[in-house]
């Protein structure tokens, strides 16, 4: 094949390659019209995670997750199609399309980032310090002396060495149920754990008359979309930076997580 054939056949193939590539984009950046156009849009959600997502005692699922997904699916006008999540199929069910988007208490990551896109975010995630309502706390200096239960090598126990003074007892268990277990029977004044945790073990007990304390680490949840939906991507920032704005997500915050959304980043 002579010099100027193969100029042209590379010519050719790159031409059809970056027609298809146009093509796969042009058809993905469609999203949010498909959504529109069948009136419904499928959000990936958590159904045994409180407070983000739970079946309340009416057997519909609620928290904060759901209330966001709800309000999205309202300000597009659109049916709100629930499917439940469990944290490993998040982003298969997202790539298959078996959702449209992941509202899942989904953090940030390079990982994540490198196959799906985030909106903004929208709820805080934090490790915190809960006990009892009769005690006052305002900085970790106050647990001096006290007891508290933590999940060994979680977050939180590592966070504690930098953070609680030396003269706070704290006793380590093997996983959340334990650790939480020993708090709800008094076998330690506090606790240190995920919301998500606590949330649910107070849910069920609540008698226990118990508070969120202190922070001890904070990573926001975000809205996980297809990589390339550029369209429904600047749609559904557009829906949460005004709810964040109006009040809404912050309600949703003190509701559901008994604080203030705080400065969520974008």
């Amino acid at each position: 094949m002579s010099l100027s054939r193969r100029l042209f056949a590379a010519s050719a193939v790159a031409t059809v390659a970056l027609s298809l590539s146009s093509g796969v984009w042009a058809q993905e950046d469609k999203s949010l019209q498909n959504i529109l156009g069948k009136k419904s849009i499928a959000l990936g959600i958590p159904t045994d995670y409180p407070p983000y997502g739970y079946m309340g005692p009416d057997f519909k699922p609620t928290g904060v997750d759901v209330a966001v997904a709800q309000l999205i699916a309202d300000k597009l006008g659109v049916k709100a199609e629930f499917v439940p999540l469990s944290t490993p199929n998040r982003i298969p069910y997202l790539q298959s399309r078996k959702i449209d988007l992941i509202v899942s208490a989904l953090g940030k990551n390079e990982e994540r980032a490198k196959v799906i896109d985030f909106t903004v975010s929208y709820a805080p995630f934090f490790q915190a310090v809960f006990g009892p309502k009769d005690i006052t706390i305002k900085s970790f200096d106050d647990l001096g002396g006290k007891t508290l239960a933590v999940t060994r090598g979680t977050i939180q126990d590592d966070a504690l060495q930098a953070l609680a003074p030396k003269t706070l007892k704290i006793q380590r268990f093997e996983d959340d149920n334990a650790t939480m277990a020993a708090f709800m029977t008094q076998q330690t004044q506090f606790v240190a754990v995920g919301a998500a945790v606590a949330a649910a073990a107070l849910q069920k007990n609540p008698k226990v008359q118990a508070e969120y304390k202190l922070l001890i680490k904070d990573s926001p949840n975000y809205i996980g979309v297809r990589k390339g939906e550029t369209t429904l991507l600047s749609k559904v920032n557009e829906i949460l930076r005004t709810a964040k704005q109006d009040g809404t997500i912050e309600g949703y915050s003190q509701k559901w997580l008994g604080r203030s959304m705080g400065n969520l980043p974008d």
